[in-house]
């Protein structure tokens, strides 16, 4: 450091020493300030980096904790997603306010009139809230009455001999439930045998011809193919079970013959499926549809070696409340889905799965085709809502906000379902297009916060806001449905059977089964019992006229079957008396 020169006796030499001396310090200090700076700017460098590798690592951690979360719940709570809704009220309680002044403002308007119609009669006012859930009923206690059940009863009195020859002057009664055990029964065909005189010659024997038979060929009666058909793809009971069963029971049937059995009734089902598809192709206004997977047991090689099953795909159709219908796809794609709706015009509801987009495609003029069909679609609450529920495994309040909103929409829904559809539809437009709208907006607002995120969150913010269009479309109509769980709970009878079966033989055994899903599953929608109404179709079907097949739907069973005999129906064959078509069912041919 250079000391203090007085500038008074300091010569021109000395000043510009002391100038070239100042300029090498203040250089100096520059340096050293450059190398702080450096030195500053490298630490601020690293503690971003690691700030950024702790949020990343935490990020992480959550993400990895909300998986883990959700899968302890699919693994150790039951698959239903149950929401305590009390405690959703309480963290919202806010929200609930807001919903408390609308629905205020909501008691001084009215619904909108239905459309004119001077027959019709005025709807009644929407039904006040409850102010409390209704009680459950009380839980019946003491012993179960069995004498109302429609079973066989057996009477069994018993005396005391130490009182015999004194007459009882009446019982007392109690009731137990027993079984008789089932089983196989043989069917003797005895067709008389007539001795004929001719006047050409000696007396010849006739035989009484054999009745025409739908499986003219077949060992198994009506009856027991349809035990058999019901077992499999009814309570998923493989065939491999039932030759053990049969075998107990004195039996010996191998199940690569009922597999054959099971194969040609399908295919010959088929007939009266196409009819119902047909049917439900020129009446139905809504057709749900979802889809599962199969595995389908390959071709046998060349080199016998063994190979991995391939994968084949179910499709369900529920037509409006009229049939059920699968299909199988060998591969699920947008050819398959376009291919399978050919012909279809309407409502679809599905999910938002992109093998679906193809269906909702407006026609484009500058393509020459014949196709004309114009379908809209409705998305499924349930879906949204799933992804919510997954995404409020780990406790996220935004997701939970979800949860409570659309539990509100639920809710709605719930109250107005007894309402007939014209009714129901001006209920919400009163009621869910304002929650409806509230709900986009907010899930729109939460969406630009997370949209450069990754996370369950954001997966269902986005569904929301992606499908908004299909998720309004229940709006159009009293008809439509918020959800589409009614096509999931159609294909359990695939999902918990294959646990069983595990696989499908052969394409073509699929489609035959996809045949027999379609009348089960019409059959559990209007309430027939599936092995009657099978063990009845498979007698009838050989006599009853091609081009009236749609009779023969479950639809219209229960009409067809009450303008049948029924002695002859009870017969395992013989002849059948067919009723003339009525006029209804002329047209609709």
């Amino acid at each position: 450091m250079v000391g203090v020169v007085s500038t008074a006796h300091a010569t021109a030499e000395e000043l510009r020493e002391r100038v070239v001396a100042l300029r090498e310090v203040l250089a100096a200090e520059r340096a050293r300030a450059d190398k702080l700076a450096a030195e500053r700017d490298k630490v601020a460098a690293e503690r971003d980096k690691v700030a950024a590798d702790y949020a990343r690592l935490l990020a992480a951690y959550q993400q990895v904790q909300t998986e883990l979360s959700l899968l302890r719940k699919r693994i150790y709570v039951a698959s239903a997603e149950r929401v305590d809704t009390t405690q959703l009220e309480m963290e919202f309680a806010q929200k609930q306010t807001e919903l408390a002044g609308l629905a205020a403002k909501l008691d001084t308007a009215s619904p909108p009139a239905p459309p004119d119609d001077a027959s019709a009669p005025t709807p009644p006012a929407p039904p006040a809230p409850p102010a409390a859930p209704d009680k459950p009923k009380p839980k019946p206690k003491g012993r179960r009455d069995v004498r109302s059940l429609p079973i066989v009863e057996e009477r069994h009195e018993l005396l005391d001999p130490t009182r015999e020859g004194i007459e009882p002057i009446g019982f007392e009664e109690s009731s137990q439930l027993g079984w008789r055990k089932g089983g196989p029964v043989r069917i003797v065909i005895a067709r008389a045998k007539y001795l004929e005189a001719t006047p050409e010659g000696p007396r010849t024997i006739a035989t009484t011809p054999m009745p025409p038979r739908t499986f003219p060929r077949s060992l198994a009666a009506p009856s027991l193919l349809a035990k058999i058909l019901v077992d499999k793809h009814c309570d998923g009971l493989p065939l491999y079970r039932q030759e053990q069963r049969f075998a107990r029971e004195g039996l010996d049937l191998d199940r690569g013959t009922m597999c054959r059995w099971i194969e040609d009734a399908g295919m010959t089902a088929g007939s009266v499926v196409l009819a119902a598809k047909k049917d439900a192709f020129d009446t139905a206004f809504c057709i749900s549809t979802d889809a599962t997977g199969v595995c389908i047991q390959p071709d046998p090689s060349a080199t016998k070696a063994r190979q991995p099953c391939r994968r084949g795909h179910f499709f369900v159709m529920i037509a409006d409340r009229d049939h059920v219908l699968f299909e199988y796809m060998p591969r699920e794609t947008s050819e398959a889905v376009n291919e399978m709706f050919r012909g279809y015009s309407g409502y679809v509801q599905a999910d938002a799965k992109n093998t679906y987009d193809v269906l909702f495609r407006k026609p484009d003029p500058a393509l020459a085709t014949d196709d004309d069909e114009l379908r809209h679609e409705v998305g499924c609450w349930s879906h949204a809502r799933r992804k919510f529920y997954e995404a409020a495994i780990g406790k996220d309040r935004i997701a939970r906000e979800g949860l409570w909103r659309i539990h509100k929409l639920f809710e709605l829904e719930k109250a107005g379902k007894d309402e007939p559809p014209t009714r129901r539809k001006a209920l919400r437009d009163l009621e869910s297009r304002p929650l409806l709208d509230a709900f986009f907006a907010w899930a729109e607002a939460e969406y630009a916060k997370v949209k450069d995120t990754r996370g369950l969150l954001r997966s269902a913010l986005g569904y929301a806001v992606r499908q908004q269009g299909a998720l309004r479309r229940f709006l159009d109509d009293g008809r439509l449905r918020l959800e589409n769980n009614a096509s999931e709970r159609a294909l359990r009878a695939i999902a918990v059977g294959r646990k069983a079966w595990l696989f499908v033989g052969s394409d073509d055994h699929a489609q035959a089964a996809a045949n027999l899903f379609s009348l089960i599953g019409s059959c559990k929608l209007h309430g027939l019992d599936p092995e009657a109404y099978l063990r009845d179709l498979f007698r009838v079907l050989v006599h009853w006229p091609k081009d009236r097949y749609l009779e023969l739907t479950p639809r219209y069973w229960a009409q067809t079957r009450a303008r049948l005999d029924a002695r002859e129906l009870e017969l395992p064959l013989g002849h059948l008396t067919v009723p003339e078509a009525t006029a209804k069912q002329a047209t609709a041919g």
